[in-house]
C-alpha cells in the first residue's frame, strides 16, 4: 500500500512510512491523513509485521495542520457551522490517535527536522522517538489561534509531564533536539545521515523477538498507564497466560538454554 503523500516501503519484519509532501512541510492533509489512517487501521492484522518507523521527507517531520486550507476553508475541519467543524476534527484528523490506540505494533517516530503543531503531536503517539540534531518541536496551536484537536492535550503531558506541557502550549516556543532530550521527548539524538539507519536498527531489534509478545508488551504498558494496580496485575496474568501458550515462548526458552540464535514463527 503506497500513496503519493505517504510512501510505505516494506524491509521484512518492517514498515518505513514517509509522510511525503515536502512542499507543505508534511502537513497533515485529509490525503495525508486518510492514507496514515488507512495503514495503521490495517497493521494489527498482518502478523509478519514487527514494527514501524514513521519519518518525513525533506527538510522537516511534519508541520502539523496546513495553514492555507484552514485559510481555503474548504476542508470539512476547516468549513460549516461548528458542529460540522467538530465531526470533520472526529471524521478526520481525530482518527488517527484512535488508529494508534488500537495500534499494537510498536511505533519508532525519526524525526529528521521540524515537528510542529499536529506533527508533534503524531511523534508523541508513537513509542519510541528518535532525533536527528536539526529536529525542532513545537505545540504551537495559539499562533493560529487554535488548541490542539488532534489529541495532543492527551499525548503531550504524558510524555513530558504537566508543567512542560503547558509552557511548551502556552509559549509556542520551538523545542530543539538537545532540550527535547533532556526533556525526555526523544530518547536520543543521532546524526543526520544515520537517523533511519539507527531508528531501524532500534526497530529489527523490537521484531527480533516473538511478535505476539512484543505486542502484548507495547498493549500492557500503553493501557497500564490509565488503570489501577489491581486491574494491571490483572491484565498481565491474562496476557502471560496467553503468551506462555505460544509456540514461540517454548521456542524462546529452548534458544537461550541450548545457546542458539531463536527461530520465532509467529505463534
Amino acid at each position: 500500500m503506497s500513496d503519493p503523500e505517504v510512501q510505505i516501503e516494506r524491509d521484512g519484519p518492517l514498515a518505513v512510512v514517509t509522510l511525503n509532501d515536502p512542499a507543505t512541510r508534511n502537513a497533515l492533509s485529509s490525503p495525508v491523513i486518510k492514507a496514515l489512517v488507512g495503514f495503521l487501521e490495517c497493521a494489527n492484522r498482518d502478523p509478519a509485521l514487527g514494527c514501524i518507523v514513521i519519518t518525513g521527507a525533506g527538510d522537516a517531520f511534519s508541520s502539523g495542520g496546513n495553514v492555507r486550507d484552514m485559510q481555503d476553508g474548504d476542508d470539512p475541519m476547516f468549513h460549516g457551522p461548528p458542529f460540522d467543524m467538530m465531526e470533520g476534527y472526529r471524521n478526520a484528523i481525530q482518527k488517527i490517535p484512535l488508529a494508534f490506540a488500537k495500534l499494537d505494533v510498536p511505533t519508532i517516530a525519526a524525526v529528521n527536522g521540524a515537528a510542529v503543531g499536529a506533527g508533534c503531536d503524531l511523534a508523541c503517539m508513537c513509542d519510541i522517538r528518535l532525533a536527528a540534531p536539526q529536529a525542532q518541536f513545537a505545540e504551537s496551536y495559539l499562533r493560529v489561534g487554535l488548541v490542539p484537536g488532534d489529541g495532543g492535550a492527551w499525548y503531550l503531558p504524558r510524555v513530558i509531564g504537566m508543567p512542560r506541557a503547558l509552557e511548551m502550549s502556552l509559549t509556542c516556543d520551538l523545542i530543539g533536539a538537545e532540550q527535547a532530550e533532556r526533556w525526555g521527548l526523544v530518547s536520543r539524538i543521532v546524526p543526520e545521515d544515520n537517523l533511519l539507519s539507527e531508528s531501524l536498527k532500534v526497530a529489527r531489534k523490537i521484531a527480533s523477538f516473538p511478535p505476539l509478545s512484543a505486542r502484548l508488551n507495547r498493549r500492557l504498558i500503553r493501557n497500564a498507564a490509565e488503570m489501577s494496580l489491581q486491574s494491571c496485575l490483572e491484565l498481565s496474568a491474562s496476557y502471560q497466560a496467553i503468551v506462555q501458550h505460544t509456540s514461540d515462548h517454548r521456542e524462546a526458552i529452548n534458544a537461550l538454554l541450548q545457546k542458539r540464535p531463536p527461530l520465532f514463527l509467529g505463534r
